[in-house]
């Protein structure tokens, strides 16, 4: 459950959400989710919005927003792990931003990957490669995304795969790099540092446990980047690493565009609250 306030916006909202793997097997999303927005002055009930989409378009915004500040402008190689819901926007917003002329996925399904790339190619107009294993997935490409679900925290995707000047986003709930990942990276960025250094879940969580990433070693929050208080991006040769857990904030704000939107185009139903 996710939990938050906006000031300037007047909201307060509730996530609920729950990843369910064997969804699959009744053809429906893993990540099923509820936003229940409220007005934080007397509790009242503003709006129940499914973010069982809201959730997927939120995640691949903040991963293209990272990409954005933090990977080579130049990036025309992605290497996608991952079919999940959250997947689909990862790589349509990312490729909005560099127009790869590579796209490479993989996931553990055989059927899973293949339908997700053959969804990419529709939409995007490009070909897609499916591939059998992680290696040839990222091997050398110029952004690589980890959205893996495993079961337990296992070194999937290895350190020496990423080439100089990479850009990789891990964000899976179980660890699935090694815990060299760090050591070439010269900038670690993450979207909120209290989310990342706590909980028992997380890409880069044996990495806090064991002290190969701190608050000194960190480089920023994507927010500092964003605002102009810490640097981005500063070189072509730089490896840089972004870690997003996702913020409850994201999806109320999110929530907030909807429900605006659907106000300006006369859709959506009224409920009576008593």
């Amino acid at each position: 459950m996710l939990r938050g306030y906006i000031g300037p916006l007047n909201l307060a909202g509730v996530k609920v959400v729950g990843d369910y793997v064997p969804n699959y097997l009744q053809n429906l999303p893993s990540e099923m989710a509820l936003l229940n927005l409220f007005d934080p002055r007397t509790g009242m009930p503003v709006a129940v919005i499914d973010a069982t989409a809201l959730t997927s378009m939120r995640t691949g915004a903040v991963t293209a927003l990272g990409a954005r500040h933090l990977a080579d402008p130049a990036s025309k190689v992605l290497g996608h792990i991952g079919a999940r819901g959250t997947a689909y926007w990862n790589v349509r917003l990312l490729n909005r931003l560099f127009d790869f002329t590579e796209i490479r996925v993989h996931s553990r399904r055989p059927e899973s990957r293949a339908a997700f790339a053959e969804q990419l190619e529709q939409d995007l107009g490009k070909p897609v490669t499916v591939t059998a294993d992680w290696e040839s997935c990222v091997r050398d490409a110029d952004i690589v995304v980890e959205a893996s679900r495993l079961t337990a925290p296992a070194p999937m995707l290895k350190t020496s795969w990423i080439k100089t000047g990479a850009l990789v986003v891990p964000y899976g709930t179980m660890s699935a790099v090694e815990l060299s990942l760090t050591d070439p990276m010269d900038k670690v960025v993450v979207d909120d540092w209290g989310q990342c250094k706590s909980g028992k879940l997380g890409a880069l969580r044996p990495h806090v446990d064991s002290g190969a990433l701190t608050e000194d070693t960190l480089h920023g929050e994507l927010g500092e980047i964003v605002a102009g208080a810490k640097p981005g991006r500063e070189s072509p040769t730089e490896t840089n690493l972004f870690w997003h857990r996702g913020l409850s904030l994201s999806d109320i704000a999110l929530g907030h565009t909807l429900l605006e939107k659907g106000k300006r185009l006369g859709i959506g139903q009224q409920l009576r609250f008593a």
